[in-house]
């Protein structure tokens, strides 16, 4: 061969060998926002030698189109059970090699039992978080108009209108979530909270609509920020945001206390979960990933930083004892016992649960 063209042809060689490398390099992740330590991301990169790519959004929806549309080029996204639950039945993702991950142990058992009415044995997705729907209010304005007597740990005050219409005038607010929050209102017409009969449907919509005069809105992110400013007094939210709320407002230094309840009536328990897009184009890299969050320390670190409890046996020694001690974070076993996971609904539930969450937002 010409020493000309063998030098391009090794040069070329070369060329690809190192972009497959980078290429091998790589790791793109779509999770919540502020879903992680930036430090343990920072400190994956540097044990691993792998670039990571961090995308971020704020509904399931959200990944959803990107799942369905295909070519994602996510390696590791984090879906909530129920999604999952979906998403498993248009085979969008790749089952899970457990002998890759050697961290695998430390899954806390029951609670991957749970998980497991979402994603049969469990065969395509790592715990990554958990945490409930539940009560985030200001102690100083609900007791005002409530007296101190009143519990502050029931859906009465979001469903009993004599209630909420004693709220009306410091703000209640909503998550805009219709599968959520009518599945928490179902449970707490003593109806199965994951009912397709529409029968079932029509009573908590009714529930939600005697109330939607007292409502202020219904958003599922404002209501931290609203929190902590007393811009409300009362939210149905996730766990993990009322107590960021909480957090905000003690550094804000307003005297605004703000507080969180899991119901005593029960209420929905809801699982984020690691999983890998079947075309993901960098699935060894997912494992590394995944196995390193799956170590005690990293999960702690997120327990730490989004004050969502973690399901993983290891983390206790590593968790803050604010967090760890915090029944909001981490209940009680008669609490747990309460709790129920959110299902995945037929399309044809969808649609009416679509229409009915319409209705009850526009009051008609």
């Amino acid at each position: 061969m010409n020493p000309f063209k063998l030098g391009i042809a090794t040069a070329l060689t070369l060329a690809l060998a190192h972009n497959a490398l980078a290429q091998e390099n790589v790791l793109n992740i779509y999770n919540w926002s502020d879903y992680i330590d930036p430090a343990d991301v920072t400190k994956f990169e540097k044990e691993s030698g792998i670039k990571v790519n961090y995308d971020v959004y704020d509904s399931n929806e959200m990944l959803e189109a990107k799942l369905m549309a295909g070519n994602s080029g996510y390696d590791v996204v984090v879906p909530t059970g129920a999604f999952l639950e979906r998403q498993l039945q248009a085979g969008v993702y790749a089952k899970i090699d457990k002998t890759k991950l050697s961290n695998y142990k430390n899954v806390d058992a029951e609670l991957a039992k749970k998980i497991a009415r979402s994603d049969k044995e469990n065969l395509h997705n790592v715990p990554y978080a958990w945490g409930t729907i539940g009560l985030g209010y200001n102690l100083e304005m609900l007791q005002k108009r409530l007296g101190k007597d009143m519990p502050l740990d029931t859906l009465d005050l979001i469903f009993k209108p004599e209630l909420s219409a004693k709220l009306k005038d410091c703000g209640v607010a909503l998550l805009d979530a219709p599968a959520d929050v009518l599945s928490v209102a179902m449970n707490y017409l003593g109806l199965d909270p994951n009912s397709e009969n529409k029968a079932d449907l029509k009573k908590a919509t009714d529930l939600l609509k005697a109330n939607r005069a007292n409502y202020k809105y219904f958003h599922s992110s404002q209501y931290i920020s609203d929190l902590a400013n007393g811009d409300v007094c009362l939210a149905l939210g996730y766990n993990g945001d009322i107590l960021q709320s909480q957090s905000r407002a003690e550094e804000a230094g307003q005297g605004i206390q703000v507080a969180y309840s899991i119901p005593k009536e029960g209420t929905q328990v809801w699982f984020d979960l690691m999983a890998i897009p079947a075309d993901a184009p960098n699935k060894e890299n997912a494992y590394k990933f995944i196995d390193f969050v799956l170590r005690g320390e990293t999960a702690a670190n997120i327990s730490n930083y989004v004050y969502y409890a973690v399901p993983n046996t290891e983390a206790t020694p590593f968790i803050e004892k604010e967090v760890l001690s915090n029944p909001g974070i981490y209940p009680t076993d008669a609490v747990k016992a309460k709790l129920f996971p959110q299902l995945a609904h037929t399309a044809k539930f969808d649609r009416l649960l679509s229409r009915a969450w319409t209705g009850i937002k526009t009051g008609r």
